[in-house]
């Protein structure tokens, strides 16, 4: 497959603190990779450094083979780079519709594949709240909301930072099938989350930190094969 994102001996900093350690990381086109490890173990500073959020790093980042180091976010989610954070980050004031249409924006290749329409396909719910506030919706619709912004600026590659923390089951079961809808569309998706079981169905990789340095890089049933790594550094 051909590589979309290529990290290579990447290192960040928070301070005088290094977080993380001679990163190594091929994305390949349409690629669904989830990222696990133990909480403080570098994964949303990786996301983060990935879309130039982390300002103190050092190591090279390609994305369609293009040099993004020293790039501004703006710059690098207009190459074909969208961050679902942690927090959602939904704007409070603004409508379900309005949230979605100030991130709309064509794809690298000029084309809109993710409209509104899509997106209230994609998830209906939305579409029922559509002229609702931001503050008015659950966490889960907040979710959904956030992914659907996220996909109107057409990425290539998609980040998702805590899919399902702090959701009801059936909502997050909503937001694993989602996700395979995605995939289905050729967008590559590097997915944090605590549920390894879910994970584990849908990835065709799975990349484990632990302090900042990957342990493991490989299929599911290849590191399922390995239960002394899983308890030491996920308590599986």
């Amino acid at each position: 497959m051909t590589a979309l994102m290529q990290a290579e001996r990447l290192e960040a900093f928070y301070g005088a603190s290094q977080i993380l350690h001679g990163i190594d990381l091929t994305i390949a086109r349409g690629e669904q990779i989830a990222l696990i490890g133990r909480n403080g173990m570098g994964k949303t500073t990786l996301l983060r450094t990935l879309m130039g959020l982390v300002p103190s790093c050092r190591g090279q980042r390609l994305l369609h083979g293009d040099d993004i180091a020293g790039a501004q976010p703006d710059a690098i989610a207009r190459r074909g780079l969208a961050l679902v954070p942690e927090g959602r980050g939904v704007f409070g004031a603004l409508t379900v519709v309005e949230n979605l249409v100030m991130a709309a924006r064509p794809g690298r290749d000029g084309r809109a594949t993710w409209t509104l329409p899509r997106i209230f396909e994609l998830f209906p719910r939305l579409a029922e709240r559509r002229g609702h506030g931001g503050h008015q919706l659950s966490g889960g619709e907040q979710q959904m909301l956030t992914i659907g912004r996220a996909l109107m600026t057409n990425p290539d590659l998609l980040l998702i930072d805590e899919a399902t923390e702090g959701l009801a089951p059936m909502v997050a079961q909503e937001i694993w099938r989602t996700l395979g809808v995605i995939r289905g569309e050729g967008v590559a998706t590097l997915v944090v989350d605590k549920d390894f079981r879910s994970l584990s169905a849908i990835a065709d990789r799975m990349v484990l930190l632990a302090k900042g340095a990957i342990v493991f890089d490989g299929a599911p049933a290849k590191l399922a094969e390995q239960p002394e790594l899983l308890e030491r550094h996920l308590g599986v």
